[in-house]
């Protein structure tokens, strides 16, 4: 499809350039009725793209025309199978997702940070909810994501569980496996529905986590006006699935949307996907250059991480919930080794990533934010030998080594190495929190 097309935009444009004798709603007929003192503020022109349903304009709750055509290359852009604009925002996508994909008394798996929206989901539908615990870090204070093994668990003991809830990323960034949790979902025949609210630009740059439908994700809702552009309030449901219910799914959304749909609101959806089509890639790269900056400079502040790149340190969140890693870009059991100029390289075993690093004369990187499940890994050491998975960093145990922290310096010998609170020397009663360790270096003196 031609993506510099903008149908909804330029249908209600043509339509005011007719200038109609307008005697619909709304009552401010075009911008006639609007307050003088706010359009003396803002103009005049943008009220007149505040109509309703008309056979030029077409109609969100029966597309045929100008709106389904905007709607197709949405569908497009994210690679969707079906696509449709919320203007209740992501709160009745999430509502719809839910009502859609369990009756009354079915159950449905959420986690225990999920947006009230899912809430109102399961009081409409009356679905029976099994709550999944997000991985928390105790050091930074925020929930994370939710492991495919607790997904795993949960359906060994409901096996007739109709779908999982995941919110990914979390308000706070954090991003789960969905890869891994959709394919235990499809095992059991379950829907994996997500709340993508802050995930749309996931789609647009290879330096961010790949989108919910690009992992296996049957269902999202995306608050494109969070990050994407639209107008506030202006979301999109996604659906890339052969388990859901179109005809239930559209059937739910009338129930959860308004009928009288705002067409500014739907103009900006339209305009927010152009702009994603063509210089999409272009914006979010940028936008990730600049808070890599930010991030750089917050984390120069004594008492302050910001979540991310720590110190040279690349933090990845994935399976395991979130590690860090010289030069790995950690998921599960696999991982991806990254070169100077942050270019992946092919996915390879931890053990395998791990090996290469000397290749980039690594220092030894303690690695560690919350890493639990599977996900355990940590580089190698100038001139040491590889060191193969979690496993192999208890072999620091009883060795002299000196944690850089910042711009302090910490010597001593290893008495405890634990996955959730650090490490431990022998000369020090402390803790050394996982996120606060920049460097681990054997042979110094403090």
């Amino acid at each position: 499809m031609d993506q510099s097309r903008t149908p909804l935009f330029d249908a209600i444009k043509d339509y005011i350039d007719l200038s109609p004798a307008y005697f619909r709603i709304p009552g401010h007929r075009l911008e006639r009725g609007i307050s003088s003192r706010w359009k003396d503020v803002v103009g005049e022109e943008i009220f007149k793209f505040d109509l309703t349903e008309t056979p030029l304009v077409d109609d969100l709750h029966n597309p045929e025309g100008a709106i389904k055509e905007a709607q197709l290359l949405a569908q497009e852009v994210f690679s969707a199978e079906h696509s449709y604009f919320l203007v209740n925002g992501t709160t009745c996508g999430n509502e719809a997702m839910v009502i859609s994909t369990a009756f009354e008394g079915q159950k449905i798996a959420i986690p225990r940070n999920a947006h009230k929206s899912v809430l109102m989901g399961l009081i409409i539908s009356g679905a029976e909810p099994i709550y999944l615990s997000p991985v928390l870090s105790k050091e930074l204070g925020v929930q994370g994501g939710i492991l495919p093994e607790d997904v795993e668990a949960m359906f060994r003991t409901n096996p007739d569980c109709k779908g999982v809830m995941v919110v990914s990323p979390t308000y706070y960034g954090i991003c789960s496996d969905l890869r891994g949790i959709a394919e235990v979902c499809h095992r059991y025949n379950a829907v994996l529905m997500v709340d993508e609210a802050h995930g749309a630009h996931m789609y647009f740059s290879d330096q961010l986590p790949e989108g919910a439908l690009a992992q296996g994700a049957d269902m999202c809702a995306q608050s494109i006006h969070k990050v994407t552009g639209s107008l506030t309030q202006s979301s999109m449901l996604h659906v890339k699935s052969k388990l859901v219910d179109i005809d239930r799914l559209e059937a739910t959304l009338h129930i959860v949307q308004s009928t009288s749909p705002s067409y500014l609101l739907m103009t900006s959806l339209d305009l927010a996907r152009y702009e994603l089509a063509v210089n999409g890639k272009e914006m979010i790269n940028n936008a990730v250059e600049l808070s890599n900056y930010g991030r750089e400079e917050i984390n120069k502040i004594e008492g302050m991480i910001c979540l991310g790149k720590i110190g040279g340190i690349l933090v990845e969140c994935g399976a395991g919930g979130c590690a860090v890693g010289v030069g790995l870009n950690v998921r599960g059991d696999a991982a991806e080794y990254v070169d100077a100029d942050r270019a992946p390289r092919r996915p390879m075993s931890i053990a395998q990533a791990a090996g290469a690093a000397p290749e980039r004369d690594a220092l030894l990187a303690f690695v560690c934010v919350e890493i639990v499940g599977a996900a355990r890994a940590v580089a190698s050491g100038r001139g040491a030998a590889v060191l193969d998975a979690w496993r192999a960093a208890q072999d620091l145990r009883g060795r002299r080594v000196c944690l850089r922290i910042k711009d302090r310096m910490r010597a001593g010998r290893v008495r405890e190495v634990d996955p959730e609170r650090g490490i431990r020397l022998d000369e020090h009663a402390e803790w050394f929190m996982p996120h606060a360790v920049l460097r681990v270096e054997e042979g110094c003196e403090e």
